[in-house]
């Protein structure tokens, strides 16, 4: 700690330190932060992960289950709102969709902290993009904006699993991006502890025809199940629906309620 404490004490604050002072290209800005001097990050970062020679190590105990799909009618996203330290429930009321603008959705699986100000900032930009050329963002290219972001920042300890949904001049679009800048595109994604559970009552029930009633209801099954099986995940399922016209919040429903429910009908 020693050695911590000095070297924070020789940085002046006063100054921009870091990669340099445009991380996302000439039209994309952001402040730097602020890194130890003479100090490389993803160095100092990985020796608090994996050495076993300090007295305090920095591990990630994240867990979730979020979901998206895309069928005919538009995209569903369904999470659940519970965040963990571990074995220790932090919350059980956590907004897992991060609300960009009215047109694109961001969802959140790893460190809260780092979802969160992640997709923020890409709201920003998405905004800043919208005023400079008086169109609104594609889903591709928000998505690509916060891929570029994160990967400025590989290795240096972000814990982010995000999907990001919308609907652009191509229609209905969904991609994945993860804290390591990857960015790829499909029609289903389940990301958290809880994604395999979620991904086998999804590929049994998923149907690109279905009806909204029939997808809203896949969606809140897929999460139910999922928090059964996993103790990371819980509380209630917040589910959206990614319209032409725009994102409409369907329904926030106890998983614990529906559990007994489906245990009653059948």
């Amino acid at each position: 700690m020693a050695a911590i404490t000095s070297a924070y004490s020789s940085l002046n604050f006063g100054e921009t330190i870091g990669a340099g002072n445009n991380h996302f290209g000439s039209m994309y800005e952001a402040d730097d932060f602020a890194f130890l001097p003479n100090v490389d990050p993803a160095t100092f970062v990985d020796e608090f992960q994996k050495s076993s020679t300090v007295d305090h190590r920095i591990k990630f105990h994240t867990g979730t289950t979020t979901l998206g799909f895309k069928f005919k009618h538009g995209v569903i996203i369904a999470v659940d709102s519970r965040a963990t330290a571990g074995s220790y429930i932090a919350s059980q009321t956590v907004k897992k969709v991060i609300e960009i603008n009215p047109f694109l959705l961001g969802t959140m699986a790893g460190g809260a902290a780092d979802c969160s100000f992640w997709e923020r900032l890409l709201a920003k930009q998405c905004r800043i993009y919208q005023l400079r050329n008086r169109e609104r963002i594609s889903v591709a290219a928000a998505s690509k904006i916060l891929s570029n972001m994160v990967y400025q920042y590989k290795g240096m300890g972000l814990s982010m699993g995000t999907m990001v949904c919308g609907w652009d001049k191509r229609g209905p679009g969904l991609y994945y991006v993860d804290n390591d800048g990857q960015r790829t595109t499909n029609y289903m994604f389940s990301v958290g502890s809880g994604s395999t559970y979620a991904y086998g009552v999804m590929d049994t029930g998923y149907k690109y025809d279905m009806t909204p009633e029939e997808a809203y209801d896949l969606g809140r099954k897929s999460i139910m199940h999922a928090t059964h099986r996993d103790a990371m995940s819980g509380g209630v399922v917040n589910l959206y629906h990614m319209k032409e016209d725009g994102w409409v919040k369907v329904s926030q429903t106890d998983v614990s309620q529906m559990y007994y429910q489906s245990l009653e009908e059948n």
